[in-house]
Protein backbone atom coordinates (compact mmCIF):
# COMPACT_ATOMS: atom_id res chain seq x y z
CA UNK A 1 0.00 0.00 0.00
CA UNK A 2 2.76 2.60 0.50
CA UNK A 3 4.30 3.68 3.85
CA UNK A 4 3.80 2.06 7.68
CA UNK A 5 -0.06 3.02 8.61
CA UNK A 6 -0.13 4.78 11.62
CA UNK A 7 -1.22 2.77 14.60
CA UNK A 8 -4.92 2.99 14.88
CA UNK A 9 -6.61 2.78 18.43
CA UNK A 10 -8.48 -0.10 19.36
CA UNK A 11 -11.99 1.10 18.91
CA UNK A 12 -14.95 -0.03 16.56
CA UNK A 13 -16.04 3.46 15.18
CA UNK A 14 -14.01 6.75 15.41
CA UNK A 15 -15.59 10.75 15.01
CA UNK A 16 -14.48 12.58 11.75
CA UNK A 17 -11.95 14.85 13.50
CA UNK A 18 -9.91 11.69 15.27
CA UNK A 19 -10.13 10.48 11.63
CA UNK A 20 -8.53 13.51 10.16
CA UNK A 21 -5.71 13.62 13.00
CA UNK A 22 -4.93 9.91 12.13
CA UNK A 23 -4.95 10.87 8.72
CA UNK A 24 -3.55 13.76 8.65
CA UNK A 25 -6.11 16.88 6.56
CA UNK A 26 -8.57 18.53 7.50
CA UNK A 27 -11.99 17.38 8.20
CA UNK A 28 -13.73 18.84 5.37
CA UNK A 29 -11.38 17.12 3.31
CA UNK A 30 -12.64 14.14 4.31
CA UNK A 31 -16.48 15.05 3.43
CA UNK A 32 -15.28 15.75 0.11
CA UNK A 33 -13.40 12.64 -0.64
CA UNK A 34 -16.70 10.47 0.32
CA UNK A 35 -18.43 12.49 -2.35
CA UNK A 36 -15.32 11.75 -4.63
CA UNK A 37 -14.94 8.17 -3.27
CA UNK A 38 -18.17 5.84 -2.88
CA UNK A 39 -15.67 3.10 -1.19
CA UNK A 40 -15.87 5.45 1.56
CA UNK A 41 -19.48 5.89 3.53
CA UNK A 42 -19.37 6.54 7.04
CA UNK A 43 -22.36 5.56 8.83
CA UNK A 44 -24.15 8.19 10.88
CA UNK A 45 -24.89 8.75 14.29
CA UNK A 46 -28.58 9.73 15.79
CA UNK A 47 -27.28 13.21 15.91
CA UNK A 48 -25.88 12.85 12.33
CA UNK A 49 -22.40 12.89 13.17
CA UNK A 50 -20.08 10.13 10.84
CA UNK A 51 -18.68 7.24 12.55
CA UNK A 52 -15.81 5.75 10.38
CA UNK A 53 -15.25 2.13 11.03
CA UNK A 54 -10.85 1.13 10.97
CA UNK A 55 -11.80 -0.11 7.60
CA UNK A 56 -12.27 3.37 6.63
CA UNK A 57 -9.67 4.97 8.75
CA UNK A 58 -7.30 2.49 6.22
CA UNK A 59 -9.01 3.30 2.93
CA UNK A 60 -8.68 6.96 3.42
CA UNK A 61 -4.74 6.07 4.07
CA UNK A 62 -4.44 4.91 1.37
CA UNK A 63 -6.30 7.69 -1.02
CA UNK A 64 -4.16 9.93 0.74
CA UNK A 65 -0.93 7.92 -0.43
CA UNK A 66 -2.72 7.70 -3.55
CA UNK A 67 -3.25 11.22 -4.32
CA UNK A 68 -0.38 12.82 -1.78
CA UNK A 69 2.67 10.35 -2.59
CA UNK A 70 1.73 8.73 -5.64
CA UNK A 71 0.46 12.42 -7.31
CA UNK A 72 -2.28 10.31 -8.44
CA UNK A 73 -5.54 12.60 -9.71
CA UNK A 74 -8.87 11.93 -8.22
CA UNK A 75 -10.04 9.74 -11.11
CA UNK A 76 -6.60 8.17 -11.53
CA UNK A 77 -6.79 7.18 -7.44
CA UNK A 78 -10.73 5.92 -8.00
CA UNK A 79 -9.75 3.56 -10.84
CA UNK A 80 -6.32 2.32 -8.86
CA UNK A 81 -8.80 1.48 -5.66
CA UNK A 82 -11.22 -0.19 -8.17
CA UNK A 83 -8.25 -2.35 -9.07
CA UNK A 84 -7.91 -3.30 -5.69
CA UNK A 85 -8.80 -7.10 -5.60
CA UNK A 86 -11.23 -7.65 -2.33
CA UNK A 87 -9.59 -9.74 0.58
CA UNK A 88 -11.20 -13.42 -0.31
CA UNK A 89 -12.50 -14.66 1.99
CA UNK A 90 -10.25 -17.35 4.48
CA UNK A 91 -11.31 -20.71 5.45
CA UNK A 92 -12.26 -20.11 8.90
CA UNK A 93 -9.12 -21.28 11.37
CA UNK A 94 -8.98 -23.82 13.72
CA UNK A 95 -10.28 -23.01 17.10
CA UNK A 96 -6.93 -22.33 19.27
CA UNK A 97 -7.47 -25.07 21.61
CA UNK A 98 -7.09 -27.55 17.83
CA UNK A 99 -4.21 -25.14 17.09
CA UNK A 100 -2.30 -25.90 20.62
CA UNK A 101 -3.52 -29.60 20.67
CA UNK A 102 -1.62 -29.84 16.90
CA UNK A 103 1.44 -28.35 18.31
CA UNK A 104 1.76 -30.35 21.03
CA UNK A 105 1.62 -33.53 19.06
CA UNK A 106 4.03 -32.27 16.27
CA UNK A 107 6.28 -31.98 19.51
CA UNK A 108 5.70 -35.08 21.13
CA UNK A 109 6.20 -36.73 17.56
CA UNK A 110 9.52 -34.84 17.02
CA UNK A 111 10.44 -36.06 20.81
CA UNK A 112 9.73 -39.65 19.80
CA UNK A 113 11.37 -39.57 16.91
CA UNK A 114 14.59 -38.15 18.47
CA UNK A 115 14.62 -41.08 21.18
CA UNK A 116 13.97 -44.02 18.86
CA UNK A 117 17.07 -42.60 17.10
CA UNK A 118 19.14 -42.89 20.48
CA UNK A 119 18.17 -46.31 21.10
CA UNK A 120 19.16 -47.32 17.43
Amino acid sequence: MGPALPQLPDKLYFKIGEVASIVGVKPYVLRYWESEFSIVRPSKSRSKHRLYRRKDVETLLHIKHLLHDQRFTIEGARKRLRGVPREEPREPEAPPSEVLYRQLLRHLKEELESLAGLLR
